[in-house]
Parts: C-alpha cells; sequence; structure tokens
C-alpha cells in the first residue's frame, strides 16, 4: 500500500501550480491577444524522513496502550480463583482467645471466679463431595478463557492502531490534495479576472471561479478538521503523536478464497475460543453443584490452655491452669434443604445451556466476520484499480478540456467540471488504499493472526499470560499480597495539540499552467 503513489505521479498534474509562462490566448471572434502572467513555481523541497513506522506504532500501542494493560490485569485478577478455589480443601488453622469474670454466684464459694483461654484448633477437610476438584478444574477453564479473551483484546487494539495509522495517512493526502486544488483554483480565478479585464471573459465566468474557490476553500477546511482528528485518536490509541509516518508494509498470509478465510477463522479465532471454553468451564460448575447434597467430612485437633486467674480459692481442690487437647472428626450428611440442591444443579444446567447457545453465537459472528473482511478486502482492491484508471482518464480529460477552452469550445465551467472531477477520483483512491489495508489487517484478526507474536514485535519482551498464574497457583500464605498497582498505560495529557500541517511537497512534474496551450489529444 502506498498513500504517496498518487502524490508523485498520478493525480494532480491538472490541479497543481502554475509554472512560470507568458500564456497566450486569442478570444474566438476577435483578434485581441491576451496575455496572462502566471506564477513562479517554488523550488522543489526534499521530502521529510519518516520518524514513525507502524512497526513503532504496534509496540508503543503494545506497551502502553491502557485498555490493553487492563485486559491483562482483568485476566490476572482471574489467575486468583484457582487458589481460591483450592483454598476450600486446604487445612485450616485458627486461635482463639477467652476472659470471663463471674459477677454473681450462689454456690459453695470454691468455684473459680475468673477464667481465660487461649487455643489452637486445625481443621482438616477429607471429602467434600468433589466440590473443590470441579472448582480448581472450573476456575482453570475460566482461565484458559480469560488468555483467549486476552488474545482477541489484543487483535482487536492492534486493529485500532493499524486503522488511525493509515486514517493519519489518506488524511494526509486528502489535505494535500485539497491544498493544490486551492493553489490551481486560485491562479485559475486571477487568469479569468486578467481575462475578464480585458473582454475575453465574462463576469459569469469569474463569478463561476470565485465560487468554486470558496467551496475548495471549505473542502480544504474539512480535510484540515479530519486530519486534526485523526492524528488525536492516533495520540489516543498509540500514545504518542504520529509525527512523520512511514508507508506501512505489504500485509502477510492473506488468504486467496473466503473458504480458506472462514476455516482458518473458525479454527483460531479467540474470541470463538473464549466462548468454547466458558461452556466448557459450566460442566464444572454443574459438578459442583450437585457435591451440595452429598457428605461432608473433616477432621480436627485443638489445644487449649485454661487459667483462673488467682480466683482459686486456697482451700480448693484444682489445678489454678493447665492444658486440654481434643482430637475429633465432624461428618455433616444432608437429609433435607428445602430443594436448594436441585436449584443450584438446574440453575447451573441453565448456565451451560446459555454458554451452549453463546458459543453457536460466536461461531455465527466469526463466519460472518470471515467473509465480510474478505469480501471488503477484496471490494476495497477493484476499487483502487477502478480510482486509478478514474484518475488516469480524469486527468487526460482535464488537459483536453483546456485546450478545448483555448479555442474557445469549452468555458471555464468546464474546466471547473473536470478539475473537481479529478480530485473527487484521488480522494476515492486514497481512501480505497486506506480501506483495503484495514479490511486486510481485520481479516488476519478475524482469522486469529493478529496477535503480538504473529507480527513478530520487538521492542522488549512479550508479556506472558501464563508466568502470574504459575506464580500465584501454588500461594496459600495469608499474607501474600502485591504491591499496590500503579498505572502501566501513558498518560496523554502532556502531548501536544494536534495540526493540520502537512510537509510533504507535490512532485515538479505535476506543476503545469491553467491555461493550457496544447491542442486536443
Amino acid at each position: 500500500m502506498r498513500f504517496s503513489t498518487l502524490l508523485l505521479g498520478v493525480s494532480l498534474t491538472a490541479i497543481a501550480v502554475p509554472a512560470a509562462a507568458q500564456t497566450t490566448t486569442t478570444r474566438a471572434g476577435t483578434t485581441k491577444t491576451v496575455t496572462v502572467t502566471t506564477a513562479t513555481p517554488a523550488p522543489a523541497e526534499v521530502p521529510p524522513q519518516p520518524t514513525t513506522t507502524l512497526r513503532d506504532a504496534l509496540v508503543a500501542t503494545y506497551n502502553t496502550n491502557p485498555d490493553l494493560q487492563g485486559e491483562r490485569a482483568t485476566l490476572r485478577a482471574n489467575d486468583e480463583n484457582v487458589p481460591i478455589a483450592r483454598a476450600q480443601g486446604l487445612p485450616g488453622v485458627g486461635a482463639t482467645s477467652s476472659f470471663s469474670q463471674s459477677v454473681y454466684d450462689t454456690g459453695p464459694g470454691t468455684s473459680p471466679s475468673r477464667r481465660g483461654t487461649l487455643g489452637v484448633d486445625l481443621s482438616v477437610p477429607v471429602f467434600s463431595g468433589g466440590s473443590v476438584r470441579n472448582s480448581v478444574r472450573a476456575a482453570e477453564t475460566r482461565i484458559e478463557a480469560g488468555r483467549a479473551n486476552l488474545r482477541g483484546a489484543e487483535a482487536d487494539i492492534f486493529t485500532q492502531a493499524v486503522t488511525v495509522y493509515v486514517d493519519v495517512l489518506r488524511d494526509e493526502s486528502i489535505v494535500r490534495l485539497n491544498q493544490a486544488n486551492v493553489r490551481a483554483l486560485s491562479v485559475n480565478l486571477q487568469a479569468t479576472r486578467d481575462r475578464f479585464e480585458v473582454g475575453d471573459l465574462t463576469r459569469t465566468d469569474v463569478a463561476q471561479s470565485e465560487a468554486r474557490l470558496a467551496l475548495a476553500q471549505s473542502q480544504l477546511r474539512q480535510a484540515e478538521a479530519r486530519l486534526i482528528g485523526s492524528r488525536e485518536n492516533y495520540i489516543r490509541v498509540v500514545g504518542t503523536p504520529p509525527g512523520v509516518l512511514a508507508q506501512p508494509p505489504a500485509l502477510p498470509n492473506l488468504p486467496d478464497d473466503v473458504v480458506v478465510a472462514e476455516d482458518t477463522a473458525l479454527a483460531n479465532n479467540p474470541n470463538l475460543e473464549a466462548a468454547q471454553k466458558q461452556r466448557d468451564a459450566t460442566r464444572f460448575d454443574i459438578d459442583v453443584a450437585k457435591a451440595s447434597r452429598l457428605p461432608q467430612v473433616s477432621v480436627g485437633v485443638g489445644g487449649d490452655y485454661y487459667n483462673y486467674l488467682g480466683s482459686v480459692p486456697s482451700a480448693a481442690a484444682i489445678n489454678r491452669d493447665g492444658f486440654s487437647t481434643t482430637l475429633g472428626a465432624n461428618l455433616k450428611l444432608p437429609l433435607f434443604q428445602g430443594g436448594r440442591p436441585a436449584a443450584l444443579v438446574r440453575q447451573a444446567q441453565a448456565r451451560r445451556a446459555a454458554a451452549i447457545e453463546g458459543v453457536t453465537f460466536a461461531e455465527r459472528g466469526v463466519i460472518a466476520q470471515a467473509r465480510s473482511a474478505y469480501a471488503n478486502y477484496q471490494s476495497s482492491l477493484r476499487v483502487i484499480e477502478s480510482s486509478r484508471v478514474a484518475v488516469e482518464a480524469n486527468r487526460l480529460s482535464l488537459e483536453g478540456v483546456r485546450a478545448e477552452n483555448s479555442v474557445g469550445t469549452r468555458t471555464i465551467l468546464d474546466i471547473l467540471n473536470a478539475e473537481q472531477e479529478l480530485l473527487n477520483s484521488q480522494v476515492q483512491y486514497v481512501t480505497a488504499e486506506r480501506d483495503a489495508y484495514v479490511a486486510g489487517f481485520t481479516l488476519l484478526a478475524v482469522m486469529g493472526r493478529a496477535e503480538a507474536e504473529d507480527l513478530g514485535l520487538e521492542g522488549g519482551p512479550l508479556y506472558d499470560p501464563v508466568a502470574n498464574y504459575k506464580r500465584v497457583r501454588g500461594k496459600s500464605w495469608d499474607w501474600g499480597d502485591d504491591k499496590d498497582p500503579e498505572a502501566v498505560g501513558t498518560s496523554t495529557r502532556g502531548s501536544p495539540r494536534q495540526t493540520p500541517d502537512v510537509s510533504a511537497p507535490l512532485d515538479p512534474l505535476l506543476q503545469r499552467p491553467v491555461d493550457s496551450t496544447r491542442t486536443n489529444p
């Protein structure tokens, strides 16, 4: 894809700033010669070197985009569901203490009036009907779904980055086209006024040129506003100002057939994989619900230290402090719970049914997206070819109209219309190039081939979605907190406000006189 091609050789021949010349024209039916002096062209400028490539933009997006960083944090939160589920099957240790003071006692007066205790209890679950095992499996499966969701979010954000990148290139090209159009119409208006002064043209011709110049100026302002918006969107997604953007490279591994695109998408699309994993997790949820009506067994050990705190009468034959130890087993056998277990099972089954339908819905979406993205890509390629033909044809048409105007068979309005048609075809051409690139990358994203590993991004180690899971899966320490989180995505509060300035010059070969004296081809 080369947005600069249009500006370097295809399209602006008819509407560029005129070269220095003395153009002589003779009005039909008269012998008066009218000489129109055109402007001297500015010397050719050296095009600025690109400062940012598409790879640079994607690397910056991958490392600093807050939306992507938020998705990673969400996945890390899901990782914690595994140690949370495992904790239900691990031993629990607790400490207790108590103090009591007797305030009234009708006994014989030999009982202690104060008592303090300190105890430690250990409880070990032995059997819970499989609820712990299935809860862990459900959590692990949902973590796999979260990883797939992260891949999908990564592809979506890369698609946004590519879109804003080529939007800036497109709108810069359109601004340059409109700037050249305004310059050409300005010279055309001056030439029309000069010819009107000597009686070669009418006031109507001048008014038509003035109206078309005003319209071109308004179109230029609109194009500049769109360029500013595209650059600001670039900053929103990428995090840095665009600078001078290089042309994007060709997209790799695009399918030649819609069937290949569809089959690849069904096999690799991350959103479909996430829906399938969510469906698989619901099967374990049903087993967890069924466990609520099964027996639960646990064993426990407890030790207590007690002290009467000097309240034992001297004549009493009891120890003033001591230790006690207990060992026991606990069996909980549900007999009737008011229908709660069955309701939990039915609820889990209904949620599984919803997840199954969710897979079908996601599959439909993937198929539609793959087919439509492929069709959009192919259509954009055809529009590019048609627009290229239209640009060449409109360029030749404008040259012919100008030649015919020089001999009096065409009017100024004919020239203005031909210039507008050429501009429209040029804008359509650069827009089609942008649309083709976005459609192609969208197709790669639907096929599951638009992730960091697929794009071969360099700029630091890639984020490993499994590393945090391995770190926290076996943790059981109650005080093993992480550090307080800090923002990773970069703020754009201090970024410069964007302007519609464009620095790429026009090709000198495009500098042509407004009133050509060439014969009609």
